[in-house]
Formats: C-alpha cells, structure tokens, sequence
C-alpha cells in the first residue's frame, strides 16, 4: 500500500533539496457538454470549507468539488435502494462513531459460533474477512521477486532485479539526504520548543508567531512547509523521516529480505490451492487501519448525524475486506478480496492500493472479470507517482497492454485539489489520457481515522472512494443501470474543466515551474466527477426526462 505516505515526503524532498479505453459493449450515455466558467478562491479555505471541500460546487463556491449537496437537492423525494460497498484496503474501524451505524452485516452468518453458517468458505465472516490476519507490515513485490525470482517469469525478474539496483543506489544518498533533512527538522522542531517554553505548542500558534528573529524565521518557514504537505506537527515529520532514514539504512544492509511476514498466516501466496485463510477480524480500532478507515469514511460516514462528517452516499453499506498491508498487498489477496466482496453482494468496490510489479497478475485480471460478469464496478486509484500510466504500468489494472480493457467495469480515478487554476492537478497523481478515467478530491480530504478520530489525507487512495461514493448514489437510486453505464455516467457527466495545468510530476530541481498542459490530456474523460450531473444523467437514461 504506497497510496498515501509516499506522497508526503517526495514532495517535502523536492522542497528542502530544492481512446481505446473508453469502449462498451452495451448503450451507454453521450458525455454532456457541461462545462463551468468560474474564478478560483484568492483566500484561503476556512476550516470548515477545507474539511468538505470535495462536496463543494464549482459555480457557486469557486471550489472545483463533486457539487454533492446540489446532488442530494435533486433526489429529493427519490428513494433509493441499500448499496453494499467492498473495501478492500488495510482494515476499516467499524467500531469509529461514525461509521458503526454503515457497516455490512452478513445476516446469513451467526456471530462466534465457529462455524461457516453460510457455506461460504469464511467462518463468522459478520461484517467482511481479514485475508492477513495479525501481518501489518510487509515487503514490496520488488523485493520479494529478488528474493525468490522462481515466482515470477524471466522478464520480470529481470526488471525486478533492475529495480532493486537501482533502488540501493537511491538508498545511498537517501540515507544522507534523508538524515540531513531530519536534522533540519529537529532544529526547527527544538528552536520552536524551546521559543514556546513547551514540546506541544500547536500548529496554529506557529502559523500566528510574528518574529525578527532570522533563525526562528527559517524554522518558522520549515514548520509552516510540513503543515502544507499534510504533516500535523514537526513531531509527526521527525517520525516519519526516521523511518525513512532507517529504510535506507536497513536497504544497504540486506536487513530488509530476512523478515518472513507471511509465515504467520500459513498460508502460501503463490498457490491458490488455499482459499479460507485469515480470520473474520475486520471492525476493530487499530491505527494501522488507518487508511482503510478513512476510505471507508469518505464513501459512506453516517450523514446528518451531527457528528464528524458525513460521507458521501447514503443507503449503504461498508463491507470491510482486508488485504493491503503496510508494503505491496499479495495478488493472491487481492484476486480473493475482489471474489469475496463479488460473492457477498458488493455492486461496489474501491481499491485504493497499488504497486509496479504484479507476478500473479492473471489471478486479480480473472478477478475482475469474474467481478464484470457479475455486474459489479470497481472504483479504481490511479496512483501517486506523478507518472503517465499509458507508458507506466501500476498495479492493478483493467489492461495487459496498456491499451485494450479486459472488461468495462473499472474506473480508474486521478487525485485533484481545491486549486481551481494551474495546481488543479495533484502533484503527485499518475495520469494517462488512455488508463486514467476521471478525477476527483484527493488533497487534504478529511474523514475518518481509527479510534473515534479524524485526519486530512492526500492521495489518489482518496479520490477513489470519492468517486466510489457517487457510484453508490447512482446504483441506489438508478439501480436499473449497469456497471458499465455507472462508469460511463461518472466519466461523461463530470464537470469539463477548460484550463492549462502543470502536468503531475513534472516539477523538478531543474523545472521548477513544471509543463504546462490542458487539462482535458490528463485522463480519457478530461473531467473531474460531478454528483449533481451524475445522478441527473442516470435519470434520463431511465426515465427519459430530467426531474
């Protein structure tokens, strides 16, 4: 799962160092020709509008959102349908406050007797399955290809292994890099401390701090930067740089192959002859969850309860299915993730997880054909490595070739921000006007977090579930159409957005402006999602007629 740390320190790095995709077998609607002219906000959110501003309308806010409360305007007096959601991500706290009341219960399985009341191969599976049961950590499939290059073809492995070269060259100068600008950060972190007379002064008293002091100035800016890449504190950024630092450390040293992760769970990976391992824990509190948790809380946190949020489809249900470790999730995993949510009533799954290397990636192509034949769309991220998709291969996705989809039920979703001009683009989003579909809020997207909390994460990991949650809005209320037209709704009803924007991952040390693009080549659709156009679309492929 590198769907969403990653994004925060290559930036902080660049900072302190200076179609054939769009087919379909079966009618599906004609793009609109809506499109909004419109001035970006020149101040900044407030607090509250930076909390939803994904549910925002272009037009009347100026911020370039999903125009979600438009959207529950016009299903007024509709009633919709229950919408089961798969999850398969890292764990989904469906004990958090606002989430408790939306999860999946399987009514076909009696809580804690030890026994598979419903056949379905997964014993007291109440609310989804744990496919990795007590593994948090995990290695990355690069690495494991290295360590055992029989799992894998030639060619492969021969990239694998490149790869890994590579990647320890990298470590000997992330090992210093990294360490220098961990000492950058315990310098500002100790001048603020010691200037605050206190270790837990706030962000907000930093931001506030007006000074003639040179050296508190730089540390003052260092701060305010971490606070801009998603960082809470200088404590959280120590944390992390220090994991970073010994990554590359325990890189160069060979540590990081000897860990055995799976040993724990009985079960191997590169075999489908076991298909019931793990467990059925999945509504826990565990702060690894973390990302799961907050995916889960942006498609459906219970609305109007007058607490947290509110995600953004009503009439559904969280199915939790855990497969996305802390390193890259197993494709054995995530081919069973997908069938168990496909089997158990999803007509929606999000996946916001990826990686570069995929060995068993037949098994999840099956996957997601056994998920089209059963009328399911899964909701796809595009991934955070500021790279064009069409040249790039991540995993997983809907084509051996880059250019011809497996099947029509996978939607693959950019990340943007609430910058309505050339920053529209999240820096770090993965593009392709060929394998991206469409894009949607992913910076600074706040939502559930473990333990009764909630944080503001960045990611493509967040502008999937953004997108999922509209899905679940259209098949509650249209549920007449397909997968395929679900798919086709989201990308030919989404907002046009006519501007040149600084293409993702273009910036650099020595472009530091980044290229310039239109918009409209980033993805196939050259869209971001609109709920309120979405659901308009739906209902006249159904009635005929707007409402």
């Amino acid at each position: 799962m590198k769907f969403l740390k990653p994004i925060i320190f290559t930036v902080i790095f660049t900072f302190l160092l200076g179609s054939c995709k769009s087919i379909s077998t079966i009618p599906v609607p004609k793009p609109s020709s809506y499109s909004v002219t419109a001035t970006a906000k020149k101040i900044p959110l407030t607090e509250e509008e930076s909390k939803f501003w994904g549910h925002s309308d272009l037009a009347t806010d100026s911020i370039p959102g999903m125009s979600l409360e438009k959207a529950y305007d016009f299903l007024q007096g509709k009633k919709g349908v229950e919408v089961v959601v798969g999850v398969v991500d890292s764990g989904t706290d469906l004990l958090h406050e606002d989430l408790k009341d939306v999860a999946w219960v399987n009514l076909k399985e009696i809580p804690s007797n030890g026994i598979d009341d419903d056949k379905n191969g997964y014993v007291d599976d109440i609310n989804g399955w744990n496919f990795l049961g007590t593994i948090y950590k995990e290695h990355l499939e690069y690495q494991r290809i290295v360590k055992d290059p029989s799992i894998a073809d030639e060619e492969t492995v021969k990239e694998a292994t490149k790869f890994y070269d590579e990647k320890v060259e990298a470590a000997k100068a992330n090992e210093k890099r990294y360490g220098q600008m961990l000492k950058m950060v315990t310098n500002a972190d100790d001048a603020l401390a010691k200037h605050f007379d206190k270790n837990d002064y706030s962000k907000d008293e930093v931001i506030e701090l007006v000074t003639e002091d040179t050296a508190l100035k730089q540390n003052i800016e260092v701060a305010k930067q971490m606070y801009g890449f998603g960082l809470s504190s200088l404590a959280q950024a120590k944390q992390e740089l220090s994991k970073l630092v010994k990554n590359a450390t325990s890189m160069l040293s060979g540590e990081d192959l000897k860990n055995e992760y799976r040993s724990v769970l009985g079960d191997d990976p590169n075999t489908m002859e076991n298909k019931s391992y793990g467990d059925a824990a999945t509504g826990h509190s565990i702060k690894d969850e973390a990302h799961g948790t907050h995916v889960s809380g942006i498609i459906g946190a219970s609305r109007n309860n007058d607490i947290g949020m509110n995600g953004v489809a009503n009439n559904v249900k969280i199915m939790a299915v855990r497969a996305v470790p802390d390193g890259d999730e197993y494709d054995k995993d995530v081919a069973l993730g997908l069938r168990y949510a496909v089997d158990n009533g999803a007509k929606v799954i999000n996946t916001s997880f990826g990686k570069g290397f995929s060995p068993k990636k037949e098994w999840v192509y099956e996957a997601i054909l056994y998920a089209a034949s059963k009328d399911v769309l899964i909701v796809n991220a595009a991934g955070n490595d500021g790279k064009n998709m069409d040249v790039e291969k991540t995993f997983p996705n809907d084509s051996r070739d880059l250019v011809t989809e497996i099947s029509d039920n996978v939607l693959t979703v950019g990340a943007m921000s609430a910058n309505y001009d050339e920053n529209l683009p999240a820096s770090f989003s993965n593009y392709g006007k060929i394998n991206v579909d469409v894009f949607a809020p992913g910076v600074q997207i706040y939502s559930t977090t473990p333990e009764g909390e909630y944080a503001k994460f960045s990611g493509t990991s967040m502008a999937a579930p953004s997108t999922a949650g509209v899905a679940a809005l259209i098949r509650s209320y249209y549920p007449k159409l397909s997968a395929s037209q679900v798919k086709h709704i989201l990308m030919n009803s989404g907002t046009m957005i006519n501007l040149d924007v600084i293409k993702p991952g273009s910036r650099s040390r020595e472009t530091p402006t980044g290229e310039k693009v239109p918009f409209a080549e980033l993805s196939v659709s050259g869209r971001v999602v609109n709920a309120y156009n979405a659901l308009k679309m739906a209902d006249y492929m159904v009635n005929g007629k707007n409402k």
